[in-house]
This record gives structure tokens, C-alpha cells and sequence, in this order.
């Protein structure tokens, strides 16, 4: 049984521990006793503590076999680095805005395997690619992706499971994508166009900047992009708040407080993002990579449709997202991946048996991806 001690007991998070506990001594950390203690109800070891501090984090990871990171993205390159300086393997899903090949030197050094970005998208998109781009010649890569309310209340029709500032981050920071082997970058929300799902119905899609390790990793795909999906009419009122300040990080002055409109923007908008007990959501992607296969033109394309598990109370962004890390996190544990320094999950799809393993992984628990191919 091996040792894996999880940093965040968030919706993901709690996911995590769950489902890593049902084989492993789990150990779940967080800043929220509330949070403790219903992973407590599942007879999972927990351990309150504060991120910032570096030393108890050091402390908390010493006998770990392996740490999985779900901490909000403002505290992950700092983290990582902490578990990484410990010596520790790691797969991380938060999403921290720093460049994570920054660590790739110190994790060789410390002869450590850490996977960054592996959730839904980036994550599962990216492993997804990995593997094809072993197979065939890329021309084209798209991933429109997003996660919504089942019930659609004014004026958002949009509810988070994460951390608020970290979907803000969605809306502010610029997007980049590659169009014609150049690199191209745009404000987020940018070029908005309508997509229809089946059994969906029409979702807006908008540039954000999913691609992340891609850019460099993949730098022979002449044309990648990957879009958000919210429903129609959503981005007109984040555009308003971002135009107005309202997400701005830069503090401002009121009655002789100085406060970051960001953090009250947060405080604002949470309780009206937040999922109401019992409401659900689901998870919609679509993938498509076009190209040359075997000498012969190929489109695939996945498509994900996942909704929140009522048998279980498992939100679908939760499920999506953290059963891909749990997928890689059995990868390193059984030796199955070992690479050494900062992997993206695209590296993850590339060696031989692991997209099948996490496939199979997500399958086995519900989530499907249905793929279908155009010659």
C-alpha cells in the first residue's frame, strides 16, 4: 500500500483522496476544517494546514510516496517546488500561471517524476494529442471544453467548482494559440462563435489559454487552439466587468483601505457561482486533430459528455479532472511511467500503454470519451 499525501481537499481534491484511498493510505490536507472533516466521514487521515508555509509542508510529504497538488493556481509553482525540493514524485492539477518547465532542472536533480497541468483540459486533452502525434502527421489541434449548470440562472448561467480567482483567470489572462506555425495572442474572450452539442444544444466558445505546454512541446503542429465554452450571451457581462476593473489585481484606494478589486470582485461573485446543494452540472469537451496518417488524410474526433454522478454526489468537473490525475498518479506508482523532470500530460500520452491505461482508467469509473474518425 503506498503512502500519497493530497494538498487540497476542494471539490477536486476531496475526488482525489477518495479515490485514491480505496488502495492506498491517503493522507488529505487543507486550510478548511470543514473540508477535513467530510473526507474524515470516509475514513481518510487528514491534517489541517497552511500552504504558505513551507517547512510544514516538507513535514506533511516526508514519508509520502507521492503528492498530488490541487491547491487554488496562486500557490502551485510554490508548492510544486517545495514537494519537488523534498524529493518527492508529484502530479499536480493546479494550474499555476508560472512557466512549470522553470522546475525541470531541479526535478532531474532530485530524480523525481512530476506531471503538471493533468486534469480535464489541460490534462486529458494534451494526453490525448501526445498519443497521436506519435501515430500521425498534425496539422490541425482543437479542444473546446467548459463546465456548466444544468439549470441556467441570470445573468452568469455559469457555477464554479473552482477557486473563484482562478476562474477569473480564465477572463483576464491573454490567450495564445498557433495559427500557421505563428504564435498568436489575443485578450481572453476574444472571437466568440457559436458550437452546437447533441444533447446540449448551442454553446458559445471564446479564445482562453488552454494551450499552455503545447506551444513548446508541440511546436511542429502548425495550427493549435483551444477555446472555452459557456452558454450564449455569458461573455458579454464578464467583458464588462473586466473593462471596468472589476478583476484587476493593481490595489486601489477607498475611505483610506487599500484593496485589490480582484479580491472583492471574488467575494462578490462566489456565493452566485457557487453550486446550490443537489444542483447539477456536467462537462462537455470536443477534440479534433486533422492531418496525415500513414500516408492517407484522418480527422479524430472526442467528444465528452459528462454529468455530475447523483449516486455518488460527484460534481462532473470533479470527476473529469480528478480521475485523470488518480490515472496518472497509478502511472507513477506502478512504475508504468518514470520519466524523469517536469512532464506535461502530452509526454504522459506518448509512452507506449498510457493513453490505453487512462482510458481504461476513466472508463472504469464512468467517464467516457467517444471517438470517431473521418478519412
Amino acid at each position: 500500500m503506498k503512502r500519497i499525501v493530497v494538498l487540497g481537499a476542494g471539490l477536486v481534491g476531496k475526488t482525489m483522496a477518495i479515490d485514491l484511498s480505496k488502495k492506498n493510505d491517503v493522507t488529505a490536507v487543507d486550510m478548511s476544517r470543514d473540508a477535513l472533516r467530510e473526507l474524515e466521514m470516509h475514513g481518510i487521515k487528514t491534517s489541517q494546514a497552511n500552504f504558505t508555509d513551507s517547512n510544514t509542508i516538507q513535514s506533511l510529504v516526508s514519508d509520502a510516496d507521492l503528492v498530488v497538488g490541487a491547491v487554488p493556481g496562486f500557490l502551485g509553482f510554490q508548492t510544486a517546488k517545495t514537494v519537488i525540493e523534498s524529493g518527492k514524485n508529484m502530479v499536480d492539477i493546479s494550474f499555476f500561471p508560472e512557466d512549470p518547465f522553470l522546475l525541470d532542472d531541479l526535478a532531474k536533480e532530485k530524480n523525481v517524476t512530476v506531471i503538471m497541468d493533468c486534469g480535464v483540459a489541460p490534462g486529458m486533452g494534451n494526453i490525448i494529442l501526445g498519443y497521436h502525434d506519435k501515430r500521425m502527421a498534425i496539422r490541425e489541434y482543437e479542444c473546446l471544453v467548459g463546465g456548466l449548470p444544468v439549470v441556467r440562472e441570470w445573468p452568469f448561467e455559469y457555477k464554479a467548482v473552482f477557486s473563484p480567482i482562478d476562474v477569473i483567470e480564465e477572463y483576464t489572462r491573454p490567450a495564445r494559440y498557433v495559427q500557421n506555425g505563428g504564435l498568436i495572442i489575443k485578450e481572453a474572450l476574444s472571437d466568440p462563435e457559436l458550437v452546437h452539442f447533441e444533447q446540449v444544444g448551442t454553446l458559445e466558445s471564446w479564445n482562453s489559454d488552454g494551450l499552455r505546454s503545447l506551444i513548446k512541446t508541440m511546436d511542429h503542429i502548425p495550427n493549435m487552439i483551444e477555446k472555452t465554452l459557456r452558454y450564449p450571451g455569458c461573455i458579454e457581462y464578464l467583458r464588462v466587468l473586466r473593462d471596468s476593473g472589476f478583476f484587476s489585481y493593481e490595489e486601489i484606494e477607498i475611505k483610506g483601505v487599500k484593496v485589490r478589486p480582484i479580491d472583492v470582485t471574488a467575494n462578490l461573485l462566489f456565493p452566485k457561482w457557487k453550486l446550490k446543494p443537489g444542483e447539477e452540472e456536467f462537462t462537455v469537451m470536443r477534440i479534433r486533430l486533422t492531418g496525415d496518417e500513414n500516408e492517407r488524410p484522418i480527422m479524430y474526433e472526442y467528444n465528452l459528455l459528462d454529468r455530475t454522478d447523483k449516486s455518488t454526489n460527484t460534481l462532473s468537473m470533479a470527476r473529469t479532472t480528478g480521475f485523470t490525475c488518480t490515472a496518472a498518479v497509478n502511472l507513477v506508482l506502478s512504475g508504468r511511467y518514470k520519466r524523469k523532470g517536469i512532464s506535461p500530460p502530452e509526454y504522459v500520452g506518448a509512452e507506449d500503454g498510457c493513453f490505453e491505461f487512462v482510458m481504461d482508467y476513466l472508463n472504469d469509473r464512468g467517464v467516457r470519451y467517444e471517438m470517431k474518425t473521418k478519412t
